[in-house]
């Protein structure tokens, strides 16, 4: 009788669960997607299967089963299973668990599962306190994370663990949840098209999808209809989750793909990054700053007029602010975007730093120190100096650099844009003041 009233109290627990959870996978077999960790010989699923499991992080964005695989890793290797969060655990947590996980392997000669999610939490205090646990195999640690561990995971962790980097699930991945939900669970049927929107919107996240039709299918029996809709759907969704943390991961990789798609010249997905930083709630100061080292540093003389672009979208942002200030930011990208590029002030940038780091006690030449003052002229300082004005079109032969770099080229233009025509006014430069050709 005790089994059977623990088997129906186990019931209605599940069936108070999110659709999410009651759909969790008992076997890797029932896994969907994460075909790289569990397909024929991935190392994942052969180190799971057989029986010897080793401390590993598990790295992916939200509901890609993270949690399921930690879980499958106790019961395929029939180890016991302990699960704590990084966001609430403390140090006295961590220690109750590898006391208890000592006692276990000791006595019932069991491993010990150790799930800690949200691991980019702990502190290093909280990581120093699990590492000798790790290290002489009181647990076998199974840390979750949607940040870039090599970010917030101390190094000795990471040295006593095997990364698995876990994938966002396609669109048809989801269909396969969504068809399995339905079928098991719901009692209802769905629309091709709505099928398709709930696979395609909800970000390759199962947990959001899964939760999703659960709201859809609740609005559907609240209207006797024994179909989902479309618009059932995009009711139950409200609108697409921007997949973006700003203090994470995210907010390194999607500024990355802006600026790279800024310096491939493709304005389409500059336009598709920079909303996506927009709609997260990314800090559009930053943003515009980027945009600003970006005019210099990618277009500089290409386009003299990409700077003053981006300046005034930055100042544009100041007086009007977000939403109306997007107009100067995706002005300001898709100008950045399509103008002619050079890097050639960053490369001038660079030479210049090297030189002055060779040269630190280069001195000023005598005729280029300041002569306005009374016994400049007996220091010899500005002495020789030749001013280009009094010459034709105001060049003349004459050292600026200091002794021993004379001569030395740090700028080259490219042939990009506008600084064609430097480069050809840049020669004839050369050309009058005598200077050795840069090109």
């Amino acid at each position: 009788m005790d089994d059977l009233f623990a088997a129906e109290r186990a019931e209605r627990r599940r069936s108070a669960e999110p659709l999410a959870a009651r759909m969790r996978p008992a076997t890797l077999d029932e896994v969907v997607g994460q075909r790289h960790l569990l397909g024929p010989g991935a190392a994942f699923g052969v180190m799971v299967r057989s029986g010897h499991p080793v401390s590993m992080i598990l790295w992916g964005p939200p509901g890609t089963g993270k949690t399921t695989l930690a879980r499958l890793v106790a019961t395929e290797t029939d180890a016991a299973f302990e699960a704590l969060s990084a966001a609430s655990a403390g140090v006295k947590d961590v220690r109750a668990v590898l006391e208890g996980a000592r006692r276990r392997l000791e006595e019932e000669e069991r491993r010990t599962i150790l799930f800690l999610d949200e691991i980019h939490r702990f502190s290093k205090s909280q990581q120093d306190a699990l590492l000798p646990g790790v290290e002489n195999g009181t647990v076998v640690l199974v840390g979750a994370t949607t940040e870039n561990p090599f970010f917030e995971v101390n190094s000795p962790l990471i040295s006593r663990s095997t990364l698995f980097r876990l994938e966002a699930l396609g669109p048809a991945d989801i269909e396969v949840l969504i068809d399995r939900a339905l079928a098991t669970e719901a009692e209802l049927a769905i629309e091709a098209a709505a099928r398709s929107a709930l696979a395609e919107r909800s970000g390759g996240d199962a947990r959001l999808a899964l939760n999703a039709l659960e709201m859809a299918a609740a609005i559907a029996r609240g209207r006797s209809d024994a179909t989902i809709a479309l618009d059932v759907v995009e009711e139950a969704l409200q609108r697409r989750i921007v997949r973006y943390d700003k203090a994470g991961d995210q907010h390194y990789d999607v500024i990355s793909a802006f600026i790279k798609s800024l310096r491939g010249s493709d304005p389409d997905a500059a336009a598709y990054w920079l909303q996506t930083m927009i709609e997260a709630g990314e800090d559009p100061e930053f943003i515009a700053r980027r945009m600003v080292i970006f005019a210099s540093e990618d277009v500089g003389l290409a386009d003299p007029s990409a700077l003053g672009v981006t300046v005034a979208a930055s100042q544009a942002l100041q007086f009007v602010g977000l939403p109306e200030a997007s107009y100067a930011l995706h002005h300001a990208a898709l100008h950045l975007a399509t103008a002619p590029k050079s890097n050639s002030i960053k490369r001038t940038l660079e030479a210049a730093a090297a030189a002055v780091e060779e040269t630190p006690q280069a001195a000023v030449p005598p005729h280029l120190r300041s002569g306005g003052y009374r016994g400049a002229e007996q220091l010899g300082h500005g002495v020789g100096y030749r001013y280009p004005h009094d010459h034709p079109e105001s060049l003349v032969p004459q050292q600026y650099l200091p002794d021993g770099l004379e001569g030395t080229t740090l700028y080259r233009p490219t042939h990009s844009g506008a600084e064609e025509a430097v480069a050809r006014r840049l020669r004839h430069i050369d050309e009058q003041t005598e200077r050795s050709p840069r090109e």
